[in-house]
């Protein structure tokens, strides 16, 4: 079986494709509010594929809906990997 992903390796994946949205690399942090990231539904969506594809980790409209930061995101996969 697989070794669940470390939550750093889930941030970097999550952070590097919030850049390729066009956040500010600088802005982004666990307590970063994806509000503030500018990281709009669209983005989100793309991001739920993203983990999909790398983690395994399907996220439903109401999961996408509950994240409000980074933190929140990476907690929820690192979460759901195991």
């Amino acid at each position: 079986m697989a070794e669940a992903p470390t939550s750093e390796q889930i941030e970097k994946v999550i952070t590097e494709s919030l850049v390729t949205f066009g956040a500010d690399p600088d802005a982004i942090s666990r307590d970063a509010a994806l509000e503030e990231l500018d990281v709009d539904s669209l983005d989100l969506a793309e991001l739920s594929q993203v983990i999909e594809e790398q983690f395994g980790v399907e996220l439903s409209a109401s999961d996408v809906a509950e994240i409000k930061t980074v933190g929140d995101a990476i907690d929820l996969v690192a979460e759901r990997a195991k």
